[in-house]
């Protein structure tokens, strides 16, 4: 049974997601449908944590913990709003995406722009991470099609479940009509500690995240997202 949901979700996959003609903010009657339900109780939580709606967001993961972080910008910095459960990004354990069909969900720094966001998914809404990014092309790294979705069902997207998803999409479709020209997802494969990296010191993956670290710390300590670019096959951060 396992093996044949695995074979269902790949095909699924494979046709889902399907990119829409180059438009200002995608919309459909079911994203739509969608903001239209959840924005009443969204604007009262905003509203309670004195943010509008609207503001301009930002967005990190963790793997580790199956953690979806939004921040909202307010008076010159970020402000955690909301944590979410992920449901799951697939069972490939920790590590970045490297190539196609192999099943990882991507760990780095990447942008998402309104162009990327898909109310028409076969996951009920989605918005594209933008993988392979600068520094993963840099890697040789194929693969593509890598999403924030809903529902239950992956092999290397974020799923979020439909309901999560609602309130996610809603914010980001809120934030760009209000004039954010992209938002950046940061992802990591845990909190990017010294004793976490101490704990998987013995991974391949050991260089890469403590590369990825310097992201985390200008973000924990700024609590604005760095510029980031890539020099000599590793990230930078201003």
């Amino acid at each position: 049974m396992i093996f044949n949901f695995k074979i269902i979700c790949l095909l699924v996959i494979m046709i889902a997601h399907t990119e829409l003609p180059s438009q200002n903010i995608p919309s459909s009657a079911r994203s739509r449908d969608a903001i239209n339900r959840v924005l009443p109780s969204l604007n009262k939580e905003l509203s309670v944590k004195n943010f509008n709606t609207g503001s301009p967001i930002f967005i990190r993961i963790f793997k580790e913990s199956y953690e979806l972080e939004i921040w909202l910008y307010d008076d010159g910095l970020y402000e955690l709003f909301k944590y979410y459960k992920i449901c799951t990004w697939g069972d490939q354990g920790l590590g970045p995406k490297t190539r196609q069909g192999d099943g990882k969900a991507p760990e780095g720094f990447y942008i998402v722009k309104a162009r990327n966001l898909n109310p028409l998914s076969d996951y009920h809404l989605a918005f594209n991470l933008g993988y392979p990014n600068p520094y993963d092309q840099a890697h040789q790294r194929t693969g593509s099609a890598l999403m924030v979705h809903g529902n239950c069902c992956s092999i290397g997207c974020y799923a979020m479940t439909d309901k999560y998803i609602e309130e996610i999409y809603t914010l980001a479709d809120a934030a760009f009509r209000n004039g954010q020209d992209a938002f950046q997802v940061q992802i990591f494969p845990f909190r990017m500690t010294a004793a976490n990296l101490e704990k998987h010191k013995a991974s391949e993956w050991n260089d890469f995240w403590r590369n990825l670290k310097g992201g985390y710390d200008y973000f924990e300590k700024n609590k604005i997202p760095p510029k980031v670019s890539v020099k000599e096959m590793r990230y930078v951060f201003d």
